[in-house]
């Protein structure tokens, strides 16, 4: 066990040592564009904060004109920037959050970002890093964060300069803010967020902050615009519409939509001002507790340094050798995106906000949120089983303790609100296939228990989990009338019926391996439910009414690229012609056999109507795995797929990243392995990109085994010859979790395909 330690160490020490850091190879503007909805702000892995420059406000911005929503904080295709914002997502396709805005300027003071936004040059990024230099003011910006603190750097020429702090500007749907001049260094507050996709129906809640300056400010205080705020202190004079009202704050409280402070200063020379700003979801005092905690009296050199090493460690978990700059530049870049949701949401001294409440709770784990299971229970929540164990099994156990909360497991969570944005209950095939895998540090019986109670239709209560569970347990398919008509209330009964049977057998596979032979065996079969709307004739999963009617008229191409379409949601007919991944050989069966199945699984590629930017067919182009001698379309497909769609460039992904999930598809394809089925522990294998990946497993959990996958003539065209597992033959294109756990050595003989 400790050669197994002193192995990673060693691994880690003699790449460092080479003078090649990990980080160099990450490129933060990878998916700023193209709907990717990354962004190249300062995080840490798993922050709560993160300083992200917002550059998506203003009409000198320009916004792709198809786009109904601004999801991110950051376009790389804009110029103008009106601050850095300080809690954001990444790769998610709602808008939320953005607020917080931090904004330099120099000169005479202004509310209004149009007039004090600029545009800047001199972009860099890299982790947990961010600078500019913003033309209008010759000010360079610098920013990095620890996990609940972000900390800029502004370096100021000298005269009049101004630090901002805007509590009016963001992405969410929710206004209201409040502040506190405690000092000429130092403001607290809080900013409403909320309303994830416009849901209107969702609860508004606060973030709470403590910002200090590091130079007393020569004058400070605050503004407010729009009418007039009642119920505020009587020391405060109000506003005026279409007015700014500026006032020094005689430490007084002000409560507003649009409101912001400023510290001025009368610079003689160039002066460097750092502004730290601490972020809690739970009170003002906890924000000035995490940011005494994690920041205290550092410099922001150190805060840089720290985030840095913390990145270098977490990307050590895998190193690869061969391949060009670039193939290794969108690998780490992936892994890194990987690692930012899910995120920790409880403050350094364990409290969190409860779901569905304002209650608080106390968490001895790290507490997690931003939960896009739609998305990531298809391969990015397996990544986090095979590399970070323990943060795995924090995320089941942060699920748990929502079940606990608020008598439900997570659907689409953020910020402890369940949004219940998209379909099916895809909580249930992210325990189950992380208990399959061996991680059984969670409570088993309460995780069953849970995703028991949402298969059933209950007695007493609604299930918003599986909307028209009742119907679904009657006809063994949701009926497409429950979409139509004046009573519709549901949307995609076709894709929603193939997420209940993943959802079903993903409790299957759990109820077998704690040894409930009689859960196994219902919810077996009722993972088998797809069958039920099989239409033979078009070879196609469709709509079918509640009396066992096709729905009609149906055009299988309709729906793709987020479009309408009775039965599906985003994406059409053949995009979900084969989800169904957990029970794939039946699917051949099901087709008409392996010649009908390769032909209509090709087929989807040479017509193009499968999609890269989307999740329903992700695990497409490992399918031809199922039909002996058909191996090498795998290999092909997955190649061509990601010399096409992934790219050293800002548009480098396919579209959004979704939570990561994008990015994990590409960390597991590159290594030649792929998670296709959710609840089975095994991979499926393809061609790597690279002429050794060597993975550090986790000590804790896994014993500090080492899997090592090389190639021979791993370059472009490759296809497999003969595959070696530890030195011997191997004639299997699927390996279970257990055998690569074990300390896998799997080597790939590859010789050059016709094409």
């Amino acid at each position: 066990m400790k050669r197994h330690i002193l192995t990673g160490w060693l691994l880690l020490l003699s790449y460092t040592l080479m003078g090649q850091q990990l980080t160099d190879y990450v490129n933060p503007f990878i998916g700023s564009s193209n709907y990717g909805a990354t962004n190249p702000g300062a995080i840490v892995p798993r922050g709560m904060v993160s300083v992200v420059p917002f550059n998506t406000a203003g009409k000198q911005n320009k916004l792709d004109k198809d786009s109904d929503w601004v999801s991110f904080p950051y376009l790389h295709e804009n110029t103008f920037f009106t601050g850095f914002s300080h809690v954001n997502l990444s790769g998610v396709g709602c808008p939320d959050l953005g607020v917080l805005l931090l904004m330099p300027t120099t000169g005479e003071l202004s509310a209004s970002p149009e007039v004090y936004g600029s545009t800047y040059t001199h972009e860099q990024a890299h982790p947990a890093y961010y600078s500019n230099i913003l033309s209008k003011y010759n000010i360079k910006t610098e920013v990095t964060a620890t996990q609940r603190t972000g900390i800029s750097r502004f370096t100021f020429p000298a005269g009049k300069s101004n630090v901002l702090l805007n509590l009016g500007q963001g992405l969410t749907n929710e206004s209201g803010a409040m502040y506190k001049v405690v000092s000429d260094s130092e403001v607290e507050g809080m900013r409403m967020v909320g309303g994830f996709c416009y849901n209107n129906s969702e609860a508004a809640y606060p973030v709470y902050f403590v910002m200090k300056v590091s130079k007393p400010a020569d004058r400070f205080g605050g503004w407010t615009q729009h009418k007039k705020i009642e119920g505020i202190e009587a020391n405060w004079a109000g506003s005026y519409n279409g007015k700014v009202r500026w006032k020094n704050e005689d430490y007084s409280t002000v409560l507003g939509d649009s409101i912001g402070v400023y510290f001025s200063y009368d610079f003689e020379e160039q002066t460097q001002v750092e502004v730290k700003v601490g972020v809690s979801y739970v009170s003002i005092e906890n924000a000035r507790e995490n940011l005494q905690k994690e920041v205290g009296e550092q410099t922001f050199d150190l805060i840089h340094q720290q985030g840095q090493k913390a990145w270098e460690k977490a990307l050590s978990s895998i190193k690869v050798e061969g391949g060009t700059k670039d193939d290794k530049t969108i690998f780490y870049t992936a892994l890194y995106h990987t690692l930012i949701h899910p995120n920790v949401f409880n403050d350094v001294n364990g409290e969190y906000l409860k779901v569905g409440s304002h209650q608080t709770g106390n968490s001895k784990h790290d507490r997690y949120t931003v939960f896009s299971l739609w998305d990531t229970y298809r391969c990015m929540n397996q990544l986090m089983t095979l590399l970070y164990p323990e943060q795995q099994l924090d995320m089941v156990r942060s699920m748990l303790e929502m079940y606990d909360e608020n008598g439900w497991l997570p659907k689409w969570e953020l910020n402890s609100t369940e949004t219940f944005t998209m379909v099916g209950d895809p909580a249930a095939a992210v325990i189950a296939d992380t208990y399959t895998k061996g991680l059984h540090d969670f409570n088993a019986e309460k995780a069953m228990e849970a995703m028991l109670k949402s298969a059933y239709k209950g007695e007493t209560e609604t299930n918003p989990l599986r909307p028209g569970i009742a119907d679904y347990e009657k006809h063994g398919y949701l009926p497409a009338d429950l979409e139509i008509g004046k009573d519709a209330h549901l949307h995609g009964t076709v894709s929603t019926t193939l997420e209940y049977c993943i959802a079903d057998f993903g409790i299957a596979q759990m109820a077998k391996a704690m040894g409930k032979e009689n859960i196994y065996k219902e919810f077996i079969k009722r993972s088998r439910n797809y069958q039920n709307l099989y239409d033979k004739q078009t070879g196609l999963f469709r709509p079918k009414m509640a009396n066992g009617e096709w729905h009609t008229p149906f055009d299988p191409k309709a729906g793709a690229n987020f479009q309408a379409n009775v039965g599906y949601i985003e994406g059409n007919a053949w995009q979900y012609s084969m989800m169904a991944p957990h029970d794939m050989p039946n699917v051949v069966k099901l087709m008409g056999g392996k010649k009908k199945f390769i032909n209509h699984l090709q087929s989807l590629f040479d017509t193009e109507e499968f999609d890269m930017a989307n999740e329903p067919d992700i695990n497409y182009p490992f399918c031809f795995n199922y039909v002996k001698g058909e191996e090498h379309r795998t290999q092909t497909t997955v190649r061509n797929l990601i010399r096409k769609h992934f790219t050293n460039q800002p548009a480098g992904l396919p579209g959004n990243d979704d939570t990561g999930t994008m990015s994990a598809w590409l960390v597991f394809s590159m290594m030649g392995l792929y998670p296709d089925a959710p609840g089975v522990p095994h991979y499926t294998l393809s061609a790597p990109f690279f002429d050794k990946v060597t993975i550090q497993l986790s000590e804790a959990h896994y014993g500090g085994k080492v899997i090592e996958i090389t190639a021979d003539k791993s370059g472009e065209n490759g296809v497999i010859q003969t595959i070696l597992l530890n030195g011997k033959p191997y004639r299997n294109y699927f390996i279970s979790h257990q055998e690569l756990v074990n300390g896998a050595n799997l080597h790939f003989d590859m010789k050059s395909s016709a094409k």
